[in-house]
């Protein structure tokens, strides 16, 4: 059963004065994209990141809670420690989350794993939520947490993606900057506002090397080993044989004294590599897909 949405004007009175105006233009451009005359809620497309997180808590207190859903797509590329963090933010928030397993697997294209690797998996995500979750919890419009540096970024083939199936994208239409959208959700109390960015599985591995379920699995194991040893903010790069460690500059040190150098080569090599590498240039965001945008642009 739909039920007409109430949407409420979000005026940020109980925010900063610097950050009242950001949570006010998120609302303005959340209902500026939905029909004028709704009847049935807005699903977000929810990672547990805080892009999604501080859309989703916006749109509940511009909609109100009961009008929105968080759509979680699960998938041997979701670590199951960030599935476990979207579950818990969402409940923070108290916004009714739905899961729907996603297939991008399954597509020779997602698998092949070039430049276009996530325009397969957002597509695959935007036609399940149609196909699967749009008539069955009422929604009327689906939005997603691309804010306003994101959609400035050429390795972002997800966009097109998020086009094609008419979805929403308030934080980047109200022009919010990635430390906007933390600021905005520290003031909100989100509990991962400080939270690193935490990528898809695929994305450490290098293009055009498959993706599958094994590499992932790596991935995911070693991933989980590093946090387990308080490097929060890492990424495994898939070599085969070889783990490209991915750490914050301020980690490199830690990383390599004797105390610790033995449990991570032990951590990492358990999870299915032979060998660890320590890359000194520390996280490199987009490292693998930018030059290849760049030729194909240039």
């Amino acid at each position: 059963m739909t039920t007409r949405v109430t949407v409420t004007d979000d005026d940020g009175a109980d925010l900063p004065s610097d950050l009242a105006p950001l949570s006010a233009r998120v609302a303005h451009a959340l209902r500026a994209g939905m029909p004028s005359d709704p009847v049935g809620r807005v699903g977000v497309a929810f990672s547990g990141g805080v892009d999604s997180s501080l859309l989703l808590a916006l749109a509940a207190r511009t909609l109100g809670v009961d009008q929105v859903v968080a759509v979680l797509g699960v998938s041997p590329s979701l670590a199951a420690d960030e599935r476990r963090g979207a579950h818990d933010v969402a409940a923070h928030l108290g916004v009714a989350l739905v899961e729907v397993s996603t297939h991008e697997g399954d597509n020779p294209a997602y698998r092949r794993n070039g430049p276009d690797r996530c325009f397969h998996c957002k597509d695959e995500l935007f036609t399940r939520i149609s196909d699967e979750v749009a008539g069955r919890h009422g929604l009327v419009a689906v939005a997603y947490g691309e804010n306003a540096d994101d959609a400035r970024r050429p390795d972002r083939p997800g966009a097109r993606a998020a086009t094609n199936h008419r979805v929403l994208r308030p934080l980047a239409d109200a022009g919010l900057t990635k430390a906007e959208v933390r600021s905005l959700a520290r003031a909100l109390g989100l509990p991962n506002a400080d939270k690193p960015a935490a990528p898809c599985l695929a994305s450490r591995i290098p293009h055009f090397t498959e993706v599958d379920a094994t590499r992932l699995a790596q991935v995911e194991a070693a991933e989980h080993a590093l946090r387990a040893m308080g490097f929060v903010d890492s990424r495994v790069r898939h070599h085969g044989d070889v783990a490209r460690v991915e750490l914050p500059a301020d980690d490199l040190v830690r990383a390599v004294s004797p105390d610790v150098r033995d449990r991570l080569v032990a951590g990492v090599t358990a999870a299915g590599f032979r060998f660890v590498a320590l890359d000194l240039a520390g996280i490199q965001s987009g490292a693998f897909t930018l030059p290849l945008v760049e030729v194909t642009r240039g």
